[in-house]
């Protein structure tokens, strides 16, 4: 006989979870969001706080995702207009404190492909100077913006004649290694991805100081001492609302061309890839929305069990399965940004040539994302069918 690998929200786990475990999970979340936006603060005054701050900075938006999925998810167990009002600024927070490591982020995914196309294990050297400098942005001035009730945005250069930077290579050894046309499109969109940091971090700065922000970090700090349940509640099973968010998540993948993504290397992620709409990939979207239905059913199994994933078949399956969909939505959007900047007028046909070589090679990377998601469906789907 097949073993049979618990799962929390399966009626044989053990004792029916009530609305008293999501009170306890929703003011543990809260005491984070809480904890996590001290030490943004603490941070910013210290000289060496970057690191931390952005640790501070990842921990209020995980604590935010998880207080604006269990309120979707629980609702019914919870005041309605009160849900309705916290979610949308949870999602604000969460937004807003990731666009700045989201364009980063890009940037590195997409300086490191060029270079592995090129044959290059170097990075090209990153623009000097004051400018350079007001571009980057510090993340202790961020963390400053958490006291601020407003900051002013950040300067920025004025957009130099040519659409392409110059590059400065720091040795002939580096020129050689990446070619003209990957060098001058690494620059171009350095320059698009570290303007775009810029104005994510000046938005950031400004949201934290706002009295947006501190609206919502005390309502958040009520929610850590009283949780607004329904007078019923307390006498409801949290389980089968946990199960209908796994529903909709089955739902959504039964939608997705599972078959197609069981072959590596099948071009269907391509597809469209010379259309001249600037809207984000049309295929992409399902895919998105399945990541998201994915968090809302982790968050769920959270919830019932009273702690964050643990270390169970199950979870490792469902963590691997979502890594698989993060991957899916980094290389989307960074083959979007290299669509972007082939887009930018009076660019050099190597140039062009190279962003139209990285935007393949993206759109690579979110097929491979895709078959890694099969797999990892499959065998959680095999799980279940043994227990």
């Amino acid at each position: 006989m097949a073993q049979r690998h618990l799962d929390p929200t399966d009626p044989m786990a053990g004792p029916a979870p009530t609305g008293d475990a999501l009170a306890g999970y929703l003011r543990a979340q809260a005491t984070e969001f809480l904890r996590a936006l001290r030490l943004h603060r603490e941070t910013g005054s210290l000289a060496n706080g970057a690191e931390a701050s952005v640790d501070a900075a990842r921990a209020l938006r995980r604590s935010a995702r998880r207080i604006s999925a269990s309120l979707h998810t629980f609702q019914p167990l919870l005041d309605t207009d009160w849900c309705e009002g916290m979610r949308p600024e949870l999602a604000w927070v969460s937004g807003t404190l990731a666009m700045e490591h989201a364009c980063t982020a890009r940037l590195e995914r997409l300086l490191s492909a060029l270079h592995r196309l090129s044959g290059s294990t170097a990075l090209p050297a990153q623009p000097a100077g004051p400018a350079a400098d007001a571009a980057a942005g510090t993340h202790a001035d961020l963390a400053a913006g958490s006291r601020a009730a407003g900051a002013a945005p950040v300067p920025q250069r004025a957009a130099p004649r040519s659409a392409e930077p110059r590059t400065h290579p720091t040795s002939t050894t580096e020129r050689g290694n990446l070619t003209v046309g990957a060098a001058k499109a690494g620059a171009l969109l350095d320059r698009q991805l570290t303007l775009a940091r810029t104005r994510a971090h000046s938005t950031a700065l400004q949201a934290l100081g706002s009295s947006r922000f501190h609206a919502i970090a005390d309502k958040v700090a009520v929610l850590a001492s009283e949780v607004p349940l329904t007078t019923t509640a307390a006498a409801n099973d949290l389980r089968p609302l946990a199960t209908a968010a796994e529903e909709r998540l089955k739902d959504a993948v039964t939608a997705l061309p599972l078959v197609t993504a069981g072959h590596p290397y099948n071009a269907a992620a391509l597809v469209h890839g010379l259309s001249p709409d600037t809207v984000p990939h049309p295929q992409d979207a399902p895919w998105h929305q399945v990541r998201l239905l994915l968090r809302l059913h982790r968050y769920a199994r959270e919830a019932v069990r009273g702690e964050p994933d643990g270390t169970s078949v199950v979870d490792l399956r469902l963590l691997s399965a979502g890594q698989a969909l993060n991957r899916h939505r980094d290389a989307s959007e960074a083959a979007a940004a290299a669509a972007q900047a082939a887009r930018t007028p009076r660019i050099a046909p190597a140039t062009a040539y190279a962003l139209g070589v990285l935007h393949a090679d993206q759109r690579h990377e979110v097929e491979a994302a895709r078959f890694a998601f099969q797999q990892a469906w499959q065998k959680e789907a095999e799980a279940v069918s043994t227990r």
